[in-house]
Formats: structure tokens, C-alpha cells, sequence
């Protein structure tokens, strides 16, 4: 019978045997205490190991998804916030459009103005001329030359009078130009605009000098009197900035109510987040206060059966296992304090090959049979024993075949007597490896 086929046939897996060679002896006898401890944490914690890495591995995948939907939750925040202020941005220049308008009526009403005083004047010399004619009429011949002049001067104020009327019907095409504008734009009619925008009524603090005495703790400024010159510097600058800015977008309080209640959707889902940490938390804690559990009870037992066992091996001597901080169970290690009889060593590198050897095998059967398992292969772990030791050794592997099958690699005579099977590998001539196999039980039934 092949080796893996007597596996296959006992349905023994990956997690239901432990294997122990001789250099995994000599690894736990001269390691740290750290290393010792998780060794018999090893042993301790076969049965309750999967479900445990099962949930701090899923604890771990959760904590890594919230960590990123966490990130995700902060960039859309900052967009938002930056979709806010280019709605406020949006309303601010519709403000400074109402402000262009305001300018555009006030030039157009001192045009108008300007247009009337030159009429009353044109009037005013045509009538002078009219009179001039009638005084001067039997001096025609006298002044001829002085009416021809009167005539070419009367036909420039002709002209002229065609111009300013040509002029005037222009500006009353741009003011109700201008005030179906008010009214399509922004639903003001032309009183309104005079009686609120006028040269009349007095110009209100901009936003920057209301932020400004706010931040200074100053009351607000007041109303200051209109001038021309600097609300068309004002009327200027507000232009350029509208240029700048663009359309209005009539969409803006749409997207704001939109983008709110967004944030409101992720301001929900952010305190959901924070409460699943909480609870991941509490399952991390959970999972510690089990491990805490599960490993004192683990060290108790093994403890217990070390000093049992070691007394077998070593009769009349002493031996136990210490933890290196009893106060902190899952950062501790474990040092091993052996003493054979008629020695005071405590150290085990002052021990002899064959003792550490033994002190080692003494801690293994300890973990055994703390935390039994159905299968178990060792591997040379008698080597450096003499027939004393080696005695007291196959008694404790009697011990163990009562409860579980052993595979032993050895050379020992001593140790293949008490097999139930030996198996051989040999190479035959043509470099084929074979296994040879007899079951001792069966010989001696024969």
C-alpha cells in the first residue's frame, strides 16, 4: 500500500493532523518564548481557528469597503459645496445686470435732456430770425448779403433740428427697448426702475462693504447720493463681470434643491457608517476577549499536562511552562522551565542533545494530549535518544495510538516493534521507486 493511498483511505484532511519533525524540536526548544506560545496556541485553537479568521478577515473586508465609501462620501461633499457657491455666484450677477440697466436708463434720460435744451434754443432763434425778416424787410437791398447768411444759418438749424429728431426717435426706441427688457428680464416696469434705480433715489452699500463693516463689527454703511461718474465706473466693472461669468443658468435652484438633497442623503448614510464602525468595533472586541478565553484555557490544560508528562520522561525531575506577561494574554510568550533530576539548570541550552530532545517530545505529548488530534506523523523525534529514553517514550506513544493513529519515520528497531505496519521505500534497477509495505499485526496473528 502506498502512504498517500492509507491517508486517503483513514479521510484524514489538511486540518485534522499535525506533523513533527525533528527539526521542529530542537526550533521550539531553542526559539523565543513568543514562538513557544504560539506553537501551543497552535494546538489550542484548531477547533475555534477558522471561525475566528473567518470573521477578523471579514471584519478587515469591512473595515477597508467603509473606508472607501467614507472617502467617496467627503469628495461629493466638496462638490457640492462648490455647486453652492456658482448658484450664489449666478445671483450676484443677475443683481449687477439690474445695476447695467439702472445706468443705461440714466444716460438715456440726460440725452433726453440734452435734446430739449437744444430745441428751446433752435425755437428761440428761429424766431429771432422770423423778426429780423419782418424789421428789415425794406432794407432788403441793404442787408441781402446778411439774409443769404440768415438763410444758410437757418438751414444748419434745419439740419440740425433733423438730427436731434432723428436722435431723439433713436433714444425713445432704446428706452422701450430697455423697458420691455426690464420687463421680460427681470418683471420691473419703467416707474418702478426710476422710482427704485433713478438718479433720485440714493445708492445702497455693495455686498463688500456690508461684508466688510460685519467683519469689523461696525454697523452697515448708509445709502450714499447718486453720481454719475462712479456708477458708471460701477456700471463698467459689473459689465466686464458679467461678460465673465456668462450665461445665468435658469436651472441653478433647481440643481441647489437637487444637490441638498443629496446632502442630506449622504449626511444619512455617513451616520450609518460611523454606526457599523461602532459595531465592528465591538465584534473586534468580541473577538479578543474569545481568544483571551480560549488561550488561558488552552495554557491551563497544557500547563497541567506538561508537568504531568515531563515527570514521566524524566522521573524524579521537574518541569513546567511559564508565561512571560501573565497580565497580557495576547502579547505574552511562554518560557519553559525544565529540570532533570539531579540538576539545577534551568536553561535549556545548558541541557544535553537527548534531554532537549526529550523536554521537547515532553511538550509536544503535553499539547496532545491537551487538544487531541486523530492523526499525528513523527518524524525522527527519537533520534538522539538512548534506550532509557527511548523506553519511556514509546510508552507515552502507546498512550497516544490509543486514541489516534501515529505515523513514525524512523530507524529505530525498538519503535518498529510496537507498529501495527512498516512501510519501506526502495529503488529498483531500473530507477523505479517502489513502496513495500507489512502489517506486523497480521504476522504475528499468523
Amino acid at each position: 500500500l502506498d502512504v498517500q493511498e492509507l491517508l486517503s483511505d483513514s479521510g484524514i484532511g489538511r486540518e485534522m493532523h499535525v506533523i513533527v519533525g525533528q527539526g521542529q524540536l530542537d526550533a521550539v526548544l531553542s526559539g523565543r518564548p513568543e514562538d513557544r506560545r504560539a506553537f501551543i496556541e497552535d494546538a489550542a485553537a484548531r477547533q475555534s481557528e477558522t471561525e475566528a479568521r473567518l470573521a477578523v478577515r471579514t471584519a478587515e473586508e469591512r473595515t477597508r469597503a467603509l473606508h472607501g465609501r467614507a472617502e467617496s462620501l467627503r469628495r461629493q461633499a466638496r462638490q457640492e459645496r462648490a455647486a453652492r457657491e456658482r448658484a450664489a455666484a449666478a445671483r450676484v450677477a443677475r443683481e449687477r445686470g439690474a445695476a447695467v440697466a439702472a445706468s443705461v436708463r440714466v444716460d438715456a434720460e440726460t440725452a433726453l435732456a440734452a435734446l430739449a435744451t437744444s430745441l428751446a434754443r433752435a425755437a428761440v432763434e428761429r424766431d429771432e430770425l422770423t423778426s429780423a425778416r419782418s424789421s428789415f424787410e425794406a432794407e432788403l437791398l441793404e442787408v441781402r448779403g446778411r439774409v443769404r447768411a440768415a438763410t444758410a444759418e437757418l438751414d444748419r438749424l434745419t439740419d440740425e433740428v433733423h438730427r436731434d429728431e432723428v436722435a431723439r426717435a433713436e433714444q425713445r426706441y432704446r428706452i422701450e427697448a430697455l423697458e420691455i427688457r426690464a420687463a421680460e428680464e427681470y418683471g420691473v416696469d419703467l416707474p418702478t426702475l426710476l422710482a427704485e434705480y433713478g438718479p433720485a433715489a440714493p445708492v445702497p452699500p455693495t455686498p463688500q462693504q456690508v461684508a466688510a463693516a460685519e467683519a469689523a463689527g461696525e454697523p452697515e454703511p448708509d445709502p450714499v447720493p447718486y453720481e454719475r461718474a462712479v456708477q458708471e465706473r460701477r456700471a463698467a466693472k459689473a459689465e466686464r463681470d458679467l461678460t465673465t461669468l456668462g450665461k445665468v443658468n435658469p436651472l441653478a435652484l433647481e440643481e441647489f434643491a437637487a444637490l441638498e438633497e443629496r446632502h442630506g442623503f449622504l449626511a444619512t448614510q455617513l451616520e450609518d457608517l460611523k454606526s457599523t464602525r461602532r459595531d465592528l468595533l465591538t465584534v473586534v472586541r468580541e473577538v479578543d476577549e474569545r481568544i483571551h478565553e480560549v488561550f488561558a484555557a488552552a495554557f491551563a490544560d497544557v500547563q497541567r499536562e506538561f508537568e504531568i508528562v515531563f515527570a514521566t520522561l524524566f522521573p524524579g525531575g521537574h518541569g513546567r511552562l511559564l508565561l512571560t506577561e501573565p497580565d497580557d494574554l495576547l502579547a505574552t510568550g511562554i518560557e519553559i522551565e525544565a529540570r532533570p533530576p539531579g540538576k539545577k539548570v534551568k536553561r535549556l541550552s545548558l541541557l544535553s542533545g537527548g534531554e532537549r530532545s526529550l523536554t521537547a517530545v515532553a511538550l509536544l505529548v503535553a499539547i496532545f494530549r491537551a487538544r487531541p488530534s486523530p492523526f499525528y506523523v513523527l518524524d525522527e523525534v527519537e533520534a538522539a535518544l538512548d534506550d532509557v529514553n527511548l523506553g519511556r517514550l514509546l510508552s507515552l506513544v502507546e498512550q497516544l495510538r490509543a486514541t489516534s493513529q501515529l505515523i513514525i519515520i524512523t530507524h529505530q528497531k525498538r519503535t518498529m516493534e510496537i507498529a501495527d505496519a512498516l512501510y519501506g521505500v526502495s529503488m529498483r534497477g531500473d530507477g523505479i521507486t517502489g513502496v513495500i509495505s507489512q502489517r506486523l499485526r497480521e504476522l504475528e496473528t499468523a
